[in-house]
């Protein structure tokens, strides 16, 4: 029987920032990987590729608010750092934000008084 795959442990080293900010990106990237292995049958994050992502951003999670999806792309940018991936998968990344940011990013500040998001993966 093999052993349950870390993401704690796994995302242990990239993470910075506040603990409430880390244990969120711990949580999102649990759930990125359970869709992800049950929708394609990838166990652990070095064995995604950029299309399993996207299709966590954009169908897994389209019935969520903008800001949601930002942060799971957020999650996404820490993880494709973490497995060496993130020059190859920038463009892609960058793109789904653009879309995010383009979808209710203006909305959401005047509704709730908050300053825009901030850029994803500079």
């Amino acid at each position: 029987m093999s052993k349950a795959f870390d993401m704690e442990l796994f995302l242990s080293g990239t993470l910075k920032g506040a603990p409430a900010s880390q244990r969120r990106h711990v949580r999102q990237a649990q759930v990125m990987q359970m869709a992800i292995e049950q929708r394609w049958q990838r166990k652990t994050p070095w064995s995604w590729q950029m299309k399993h992502v996207l299709w966590f951003l954009e169908v897994f999670l389209q019935e969520k608010s903008a800001s949601t999806q930002y942060y799971y792309s957020l999650t996404a940018c820490i993880i494709s750092r973490r497995i060496q991936k993130y020059e190859s998968w920038k463009h892609f990344l960058r793109k789904t934000r653009a879309n995010l940011i383009g979808q209710d990013n203006t909305a959401t500040a005047i509704t709730h008084r908050r300053a825009p998001l901030k850029p994803l993966c500079p």
